[in-house]
């Protein structure tokens, strides 16, 4: 259960495993006149991680340094025991997809051809129609399949490109899933069904999962690990249940409140009270 603790009596951090899926050691980036960083983690197979953090805290940079879409400007970042960057795009995309923020593709495809566009690195694959056909339906989105992607709204965007990533790592286990914001256009109904379903396809393969999330509840219900990202830096990295709602309103620099739901679930909002300076 979340609690107050003062500055003294904060949680200690989540120490890395020996052995790992990706590994960040002292890693920064350069974006124009800004560094991001240094970036330590240790990511395991099997694993939910939650990243939280203010607007322009740089949690998306971490995402795209972690997807290879950044190039680290010190420190070193590895994937399954080898360098990041020796890895080819096509083959880090057997082995982790990507989920961004923005659903819009350049053209309007046939949506199952969307979806399908996330096993393009596969010179043969034999089960590409019921691939995507299972992708859809777990992403509730089978009956888009006869649709073109432009004439979907947001929400259904959405859960074709959840669909894809689906697709992409259907067939291999301990895989990384990287998602920006998954639910963010979704109706709440809807956000519990494809967040259940991201968890379930991952138990069941062995992926990790890292998301980029606004929702400190979802994080906080979801997740058993936090990675807290202020300022350009990490600022903690806690199992779930060392979270406390001091550590929330430091990274937020806001007063929060929380409550107890009658099956035990916390919840936690902004108060009124004065911002926290």
């Amino acid at each position: 259960m979340l609690t107050q603790q003062s500055s003294a009596q904060q949680p200690s951090p989540v120490h890395a495993h020996d052995s790992h899926l990706l590994s960040l050691q002292d890693v920064t980036i350069n974006l124009g006149k800004r560094t991001f960083g240094p970036f330590t983690l240790s990511i395991q197979a099997g694993e939910r991680i939650a990243v939280l953090g203010p607007s322009g805290a740089g949690k998306s940079t971490l995402l795209k340094l972690l997807a290879r879409e950044h190039t680290p400007a010190s420190g070193q970042a590895t994937f399954r025991n080898r360098n990041l960057k020796e890895w080819t795009l096509a083959e880090l995309s057997r082995h982790r997809a990507v989920l961004p923020q923005s659903h819009e593709v350049a053209f309007g495809l046939p949506v199952d051809l969307v979806i399908g566009l996330g096993r393009v690195a596969r010179a043969y694959d034999p089960d590409l129609k019921t691939i995507v056909r299972q992708a859809a339906e777990l992403a509730c989105a089978g009956h888009l399949l006869n649709r073109r992607f432009d004439t979907l709204s947001g929400g259904e965007k959405a859960r074709v490109q959840m669909a894809r990533v689906f697709a992409q790592l259907w067939d291999i286990e301990q895989g990384l899933l990287l998602v920006d914001e998954p639910i963010a256009a979704l109706d709440p109904g809807l956000q519990f069904n494809l967040m259940d379903a991201i968890y379930t396809f991952a138990a069941q393969r062995g992926h990790a999962i890292l998301a980029i999330l606004h929702d400190i509840n979802q994080a906080l219900q979801g997740f058993e690990r936090l990675i807290l990202i202020k300022n350009g830096a990490m600022s903690g990295d806690y199992p779930q249940q060392n979270v406390t709602i001091s550590l929330l309103e430091s990274l937020y620099d806001v007063n929060l409140v929380s409550a107890v739901s009658d099956n035990g679930e916390v919840i936690v909002a902004p108060s009124k009270l004065q911002k926290r300076m």
